[in-house]
């Protein structure tokens, strides 16, 4: 008999996919140590909406962030809480305009049902006034929470216009994560992938590594990510990463092509390769199922 934990399995579902996989970060590994504090839950993540986006790669752009939210609206059982991983909106050199467009993202979003919501930047939210304009909206850009037993973690990977940590937030990691036993169950969100998946495309963190090492003696870490605009699957040793699609237009494959720029829109297929994601947390599979959803159902 296979395992479904030693393999992925992808299936259709209203132009999604069920992602299956043993992830080892897993709330269930830790369920014997703390079964009080924790229950099986679910939650979504969506990210890369580019408020503020104006071209060709998606002219629709001004509809497309409301109708993710009423896509979510409709999900017929409403997730705990919904985390944003970065690039909330689209880049500007005018700080007005950023926080016109950071203040819209805001009011937008708040037509969402759950209101228990989780927010991180991307660089075009916060690298060219290091996070100021994001920090007045949503506060922190990096922080910590804990729910039903597992450990959230949020870096900020991109207010940094190196696109770096930074040893003071390192050191935070360091000493957030020493408060807590070793067994416990660890989610990360960044926005840029802690690993090197394409530098020269600026796909990477500088010293992404750094946080992994501080990260690899826990041995139930799950990190999720934005900024590529796309489904990603990688393991740095025991730790998972998954990058998400995009509400804006996806980007092509990993050094594919010598440059990232958007793939072509379709006017046949306009929410293609567009969606957000849901992420079961469940005691018995020992996994995190992870239901991919289109941002639209057409």
């Amino acid at each position: 008999m296979i395992d479904r934990r030693d393999f992925l399995k992808l299936t259709a579902v209203g132009g999604g996919a069920v992602f299956l996989s043993a992830l080892r970060g897993t709330a269930a590994a830790a369920a014997k140590d703390s079964a009080k504090d924790y229950k099986e839950f679910f939650f979504v993540q969506l990210s890369d909406s580019h408020w503020g986006y104006s071209g060709p790669a998606n002219p629709e752009a001004a509809n497309t962030l409301r109708t993710a939210v009423a896509t979510v609206n409709a999900l017929e059982h409403q997730p705990e809480f919904i985390v944003f991983t970065g690039d909330l909106t689209h880049t500007t050199d005018d700080p007005n305009e950023r926080r016109r467009r950071l203040t819209e993202f805001r009011e937008i979003v708040a037509a969402l049902k759950v209101k228990d919501l989780r927010f991180l930047p991307g660089e075009h939210d916060a690298s060219l006034d290091n996070g100021a304009a994001f920090k007045e909206q949503f506060g922190d850009t990096h922080y910590s929470f804990d729910h039903h037993g597992v450990h959230f973690v949020v870096l900020d990977n991109v207010s940094d216009p190196g696109a770096s940590l930074g040893e003071p937030q390192l050191q935070w990691l360091k000493a957030d994560l020493a408060k807590r036993k070793k067994s416990v169950p660890i989610v990360v969100f960044t926005h840029r992938p802690l690993f090197d998946l394409a530098p020269a495309w600026d796909w990477a963190t500088r010293d992404g590594a750094q946080a992994i090492d501080i990260l690899m003696p826990y041995p139930h870490v799950t990190v999720f990510y934005g900024h590529i605009h796309q489904e990603n699957h990688h393991q740095t040793g025991h730790i998972a990463h998954h990058s998400a699609k995009s509400l804006i237009f996806p980007l092509p494959a990993p050094g594919s092509q010598p440059k990232r720029a958007p793939l072509p829109w379709d006017p046949s297929a306009p929410n293609r390769g567009l969606g957000f994601r849901e992420v079961e947390a469940e005691v018995a599979e020992a996994e995190y199922k992870i239901v991919e959803y289109p941002v639209a159902k057409g």
